[in-house]
């Protein structure tokens, strides 16, 4: 038998491997060339005609613009495709119930299996899987992040804590349910819309009729092509009290809750399109320890402790120990190191750790189809829009069950209490029971709700034996009145729709209100730290003469200098050469170094110098400086006698021996100097050749000799 290769868009096989080849499949013949073939008496027309037809083929030129133009439009319809499919139905919330597919088709799961008690979230994850076309990995995640939330799942066992991190158990371990906020606001079936499942056997809903404002309460983050959306959680009964406000025409203003808790500086929320300020709550237990209580949104113990611990390691703040007793309640504890106060460690845990974070928010949804950005009021004013709509159907709904309801017992009440049931006992087709019932009601139709029809005869003769014996007229009337009283109500709802709404919301207000107090601590203004002052002062900076290095990681005896990390080192040569650079690890500078410290635009230094002609002396400010760039801070050819920070009371000047010389030492006053820039030339001490510059007469001063002081005009 000869194989049979098949074709991998299809289940039809194409071409036998070791068969007779099929001929190829070519073009009909126009009608001049069917023509030439009639008339061709030697038999060959029609191979001429072939002939033909694969050298024009064969002779086609090749136009490779044609090609590239049809690829481009495949891949450009099937990345549009993709995008598409991945906004809408995967990554993007939609406006209309706040959730995404995978959290809609795991709510409609669990509403379908529900019977009040827990169910197994394996279960329900392998039931969502008929409508969801993903894995079940996203499923149980994504149960897990809504039972976390509170407000439509209520679990069972470890899912997880939002404190520290730990994962969930597995799904076969733990169970949940829905709970009865989501059973009474999210389901209607009579009024959703459904549409087939990815695969055609069931039915899911496009949107679910929740009267919720799902899409800020729960809050979001989502990913898509081209298109990213941070959607911040909201109070819920801060969001209710929106809603009446805006049913009442009243001003309104919604901030962020998060359930981690947390200081919140929300001034650049600007209604949804901006960011917040959160900070950990830090408490003060005493002189030596401050506690975490609340955590900032996105953290957690662990990685809030990681970050502290990666601030110490780089230097930015000192801790003496981290203590995490995290149990039901977040509770950190930090030692102080000896001579740090808790308050400066705190402003230090602000300004270099996740103790403080700053959060975006864009709050991007599906509305009709397509992708659009809104603030918190749009979002909150459409649902509120939609929640009077969906109010309004079911009263409506309502209605005309309570009209079908007060028609057929009026029907039933008249069939019964006129004997028209006995009417039917000497019919013997089915037409003539119809027409006899309705000849029946002729009588009666003014007390009717409305005409007869063929299904309420239907239904009337299907009232049984017994409950036609044993009917009360009595009961009858009073069940009448409560479906009229009931209707009459519907009714007055509807006519009265605003105020309708209001009182349900104040009812969900007033049940739920309680259980859902806010979190996250609005603060009008977080006090601004600034990170230079509360840095730690945790690097050495030392210089190795002999080794010629310089930094924190240098063991050295000179210019020792405590720094933080965000310091910067002066580096002053003997050659008048200065430059400011970053707190260096390590650096080779030589040993020409003479100052070593940290930068000060407004501080004083004094120098004195010598150009071999003569000496001088000058005070100046470095004033600002380019990093890394080298300046002169004396003229070129110069070498520095002296240098320090600040003006020395006296400075003691020796002179070299020569001959004929009677001074061979002086003093000079540094403060009859005025402060200039570094380029200035300074005063001159002498053109005499100087030995030393010191604060203090060192060896070598003789305190006989003559001493003239050095007087400055």
């Amino acid at each position: 038998m000869s194989a049979v290769k098949r074709n991998k868009d299809s289940n039809q096989p194409e071409l036998p491997m070791d068969g007779p080849k099929p001929e190829p499949v070519l073009p009909k013949p126009a009608e001049g060339q069917r023509a030439r073939l009639k008339r061709d008496a030697s038999g060959n027309g029609e191979q001429h005609i072939v002939a033909e037809q694969v050298e024009a083929v064969a002779h086609r030129p090749f136009d490779p613009t044609k090609v590239a133009a049809g690829l481009h439009t495949r891949v450009d319809r099937g990345f549009l495709d993709y995008a598409s499919y991945v906004i809408r139905d995967r990554a993007i919330p939609n406006l209309a119930d706040g959730l995404k597919p995978v959290q809609r088709r795991i709510l409609w799961a669990l509403h379908e299996k529900d019977d009040g008690r827990f169910i197994k979230v394996a279960n329900v994850v392998g039931h969502t899987m008929q409508y969801h076309p993903h894995g079940d990995a996203s499923i149980g995640d994504a149960l897990v992040v809504l039972a976390n939330k509170r407000y439509l799942i209520e679990g069972q066992g470890n899912f997880g804590n939002i404190f520290t991190g730990d994962p969930p158990a597995a799904p076969r371990y733990i169970e949940c349910r829905l709970t009865e906020l989501a059973r009474t606001e999210l389901f209607n079936d009579e009024i959703t819309e459904f549409v087939p499942s990815y695969d055609g056997r069931n039915r899911e809903p496009v949107t679910l009729p929740s009267k919720l404002p799902l899409t800020l309460m729960l809050g979001t983050e989502g990913i898509a092509v081209g298109l990213s959306a941070r959607i911040l959680p909201h109070n819920f009964p801060e969001l209710l009290e929106a809603q009446i406000a805006i049913l009442k025409k009243q001003p309104f203003k919604c901030l962020p809750d998060f359930p981690t808790g947390g200081l919140m500086d929300a001034r650049d929320y600007q209604d949804g399109k901006g960011s917040v300020k959160v900070r950990a709550r830090i408490k003060t237990r005493d002189e030596s320890a401050v506690v975490i209580t609340e955590l900032p949104p996105g953290t957690t113990t662990e990685s809030l402790t990681a970050s502290i611990e990666a601030a110490v390691e780089k230097g930015k703040l000192k801790v003496k120990s981290i203590h995490d007793f995290t149990s039901e309640n977040v509770e950190i504890e930090i030692k102080c190191p000896s001579g740090v106060e808790p308050e400066k460690l705190m402003d230090a845990l602000y300004a270099f750790t996740d103790c403080e974070v700053t959060i975006a928010s864009r709050i991007v949804v599906i509305k009709d189809n397509r992708p659009v950005e809104l603030t918190v009021s749009e979002v909150l004013r459409e649902n509120t829009a939609q929640l009077v709509e969906t109010l309004k159907r079911e009263l409506e709904l309502k209605e005309q069950k309570l009209q079908d309801e007060l028609h057929f017992r009026t029907l039933e009440r008249i069939f019964i209490e006129e004997r028209i049931y006995k009417l039917i006992e000497k019919c013997k087709t089915a037409e003539a029971v119809t027409r006899a019932v309705h000849d029946g009601f002729k009588p009666f139709r003014k007390q009717m709700v409305r005409e007869l029809t063929d299904p309420d005869v239907e239904r009337l003769l299907q009232v049984r034996i017994r409950r036609i014996s044993l009917f009360d007229i009595a009961q009858h009337r009073e069940q009448m009145e409560k479906v009229k009283a009931d209707l009459a109500e519907t009714r007055k709802h509807l006519k009265h729709l605003t105020k309708y709404v209001i009182g349900h919301l104040e009812g969900l207000l007033e049940k739920y209100g309680p259980q859902y107090p806010r979190l996250t601590t609005k603060s009008s203004r977080h006090e601004e730290v600034d990170v230079k002052a509360v840095a730690f002062k945790a690097f050495k900076v030392a210089y190795d003469r002999e080794s010629g290095y310089v930094g924190y990681k240098v063991n050295g005896e000179e210019f020792k200098t405590e720094c933080t990390k965000f310091d910067k080192v002066l580096l002053v040569f003997k050659d008048g050469t200065y430059k400011v650079t970053e707190l260096p690890e390590k650096l080779f500078v030589g040993p020409e170094l003479f100052y070593c410290g940290l930068p000060d635009r407004e501080r004083v230094f004094t120098c004195a110098y010598t150009d071999r002609k003569a000496s001088y002396l000058k005070r100046f400010k470095f004033g600002g400086t380019i990093l890394n760039k080298a300046y002169l801070c004396i003229p070129e050819k110069s070498r520095i006698l002296f240098f320090a920070p600040d003006t020395p009371k006296i400075l003691y000047i020796r002179y070299k021996p020569a001959p004929h010389q009677k001074i061979n030492q002086q003093t000079c006053d540094p403060k009859q100097i005025e402060v200039k820039s570094p380029k200035t030339r300074g005063r001159m001490i002498s053109i005499k050749d100087v030995s030393s510059v010191t604060t203090e007469p060192t060896r070598g001063w003789d305190e006989k000799a003559t001493t003239t002081e050095i007087v400055f005009v």
